[in-house]
């Protein structure tokens, strides 16, 4: 990961027949987030009725704008599904950045300790 990264991972559970509702408005998330300089990868995946978005960005900047940008579909995304669970996964200073923005959701914070990167150029 690039120095600063932040990663969010949250998981969604779709009402009971929202499964497919939900995932025909995963489109336009991916394309309002493909307009953002910061993201580093954004995608969806699916396992046993549960959405998993994973997604990362350059710093808690680029994290918190992205939010920002997503808003109306996230809200609308909750009215049809819950949130069984929200990590941030990132170096302490930036998580910090991120912690009063957010101390209204139910986040568990993921502190990076060390790691490595491989260049695929």
């Amino acid at each position: 990961m690039t120095p600063g990264t932040v990663s969010i991972h949250p998981y969604f559970r779709p009402h009971e027949g929202k499964l497919d509702e939900f995932v025909a408005g995963m489109d336009a998330f991916v394309e309002r987030t493909s307009s953002e300089e910061s993201v580093l990868f954004y995608e969806f995946t699916i396992c046993d009725g549960v959405v998993f978005c994973r997604e990362a960005y350059v710093g808690a900047a680029g994290a918190l704008a992205h939010l920002a940008n997503v808003d109306d579909l996230l809200k609308a995304a909750l009215s049809i599904s819950e949130l069984e669970r929200l990590e941030i996964h990132g170096p302490a200073e930036e998580l910090d950045q991120m912690r009063e923005p957010l101390q209204e959701l139910p986040v568990q914070w993921f502190v990076l300790e060390t790691g490595l990167e491989r260049s695929t150029s």
